[in-house]
């Protein structure tokens, strides 16, 4: 739906709106005066606003502008006045409206604002949904800790070295670092120096000239000069070869660069954020890394710790998880089950987040119904690991290898009877009442939307 608000104390041009606005399919809803237009914001945020700067009566357009931006600074606010002064359209400007039309309204031209208003928001609503999906998710001590840190570094231009095994979230780290940083408006460049080989590693950071080796047809630009003015994320560094090493040192000293081949040095203003999941300090006594360039990268540095000592977390992950990935793919959305979540959480993931992301993402696709249940869990490790031992080995007991396998058995028959208990209990040879009581028991849930059959 594609909501305008429009807040102006004539009537005429209220209705002359209105019937442009209505015929182009808009959902419009009027104010005749700013105090009405400020409560009709607040209760209910549109997409686009058009605002009347001079009012008579009460509160005026800068004035309900300036109250809008406090809590809602990404809506388009599109100024309108038959009054307004050139000095008053910079004022308006300043204060972060997105446009200014003057009276009388021409009918192609307010067409075009708002649709190129309505661009901005969708683009906003975008990056935001974005963003959110590349957030750091947890409410653990420690990530806690993790984003305070990200709030005092990022405004600064200190180098930064995140360091975690696999799969732990080091590029979330370094993007949400940019984001916060006074280079966010710049270019955030990724460079994995794991993926590159080692002959092609110095090019790629620094650019080439044309026919400095083979194979080098045109001149090259490199990722330090593309991140120019922004930040270049070098991630895996541990695995960059120590030539590349020595000229990364260089430009981070001198903050100059040469391309393979060339003979002229050239500024770069670039922040460097780095990321490894190899011991770096074991690698400099293995000769594999360089002490001077770890220093000059080590200035702040920042573990991110596996989904192991962060075990609380992972709900909030798995959620997250299960409406990004449903949402991405069409699928009514789904939730999990409190039996099914508390095993996810005492699963090892040797591969941390991504780990659990794709797992997740598996489970969306190919649990029956809304309800991802512990049967699903549980036959997806097994189907991983392809034998039984994974329950045998990760029971504490005989009684709970009786209830896993035993939970797994009855989810299975719920849903080949399409949780018709009745039949359930027949096929499993048990009462109902019985077959009631190991459903709560191992915190079984049927499908949403179907029917039990007494």
């Amino acid at each position: 739906m594609r909501r305008v608000l429009v807040i102006d104390d004539e009537k005429s041009v209220r209705d002359s709106i209105k019937m442009i606005l209505e015929y182009e399919k808009y959902t419009v809803q009027f104010a005749e005066n700013g105090e009405k237009g400020i409560e009709l914001f607040r209760e209910d945020p549109p997409d686009v606003v058009l605002l009347d700067i001079k009012m008579p009566a009460g509160m005026d357009g800068i004035e309900v502008l300036r109250e809008m931006k406090k809590t809602h600074s990404e809506i388009p606010v599109v100024m309108i006045s038959g009054h307004g002064t050139f000095e008053t359209a910079v004022e308006a400007t300043k204060l972060g409206a997105f446009d200014y039309l003057p009276k009388p309204l021409d009918r192609d031209k307010l067409l075009i604002t708002i649709r190129n208003a309505f661009e901005q928001r969708k683009l906003f609503i975008e990056i935001n949904e974005i963003r959110r999906k590349e957030k750091l998710i947890g409410e653990s001590k420690k990530i806690k800790e993790i984003l305070e840190m990200i709030q005092k570094v990022g405004p600064t231009d200190a180098r930064i070295l995140i360091s975690g095994e696999s799969g732990t979230g080091k590029e979330l780290v370094a993007k949400a670092i940019h984001r916060a940083s006074k280079r966010s408006d710049m270019p955030l460049v990724e460079v994995n120096c794991a993926a590159i080989p080692a002959e092609l590693i110095e090019s790629e950071l620094f650019g080439h000239e044309k026919g400095s080796f083979t194979g080098a047809t045109a001149q090259r630009i490199g990722k330090f000069e593309q991140a120019d003015g922004g930040t270049i994320f070098l991630d895996e560094v541990g695995d960059m070869s120590l030539q590349a090493q020595a000229k990364v040192l260089r430009a981070l000293e001198e903050g100059k660069i040469e391309r393979v081949g060339g003979n002229k040095l050239i500024a770069v203003d670039v922040r460097v954020i780095a990321a490894t999941n190899k011991n770096l300090t074991e690698e400099i006594s293995k000769g594999n890394f360089r002490e001077d360039l770890y220093h000059r990268l080590n200035v702040i540095p920042i573990y991110v710790p596996p989904l192991r000592e962060r075990k609380e977390d992972i709900p909030l992950l798995v959620n997250a998880f299960i409406d990004d990935i449903c949402m991405r793919n069409g699928i009514a959305k789904k939730r999990i089950s409190t039996h099914a979540l508390e095993m996810l959480k005492n699963m090892e993931w040797r591969g941390n987040v991504r780990e659990l992301r794709n797992t997740i993402e598996r489970l969306v696709i190919i649990s029956k119904g809304n309800i991802i249940d512990f049967s699903d869990v549980e036959m997806l490790s097994l189907s991983k690991d392809e034998t039984v031992d994974k329950i045998i080995e990760s029971s504490q007991s005989f009684q709970e290898f009786k209830d896993r396998v035993e939970a797994m058995y009855i989810s299975h028959q719920l849903k080949l009877h399409d949780w018709n208990v009745s039949k359930t209990a027949e096929a499993l040879q048990m009462e109902r009442s019985h077959l009631y009581t190991k459903i709560k028991k191992y915190g079984l849930e049927r499908d949403e939307g179907k029917s039990e059959i007494q």
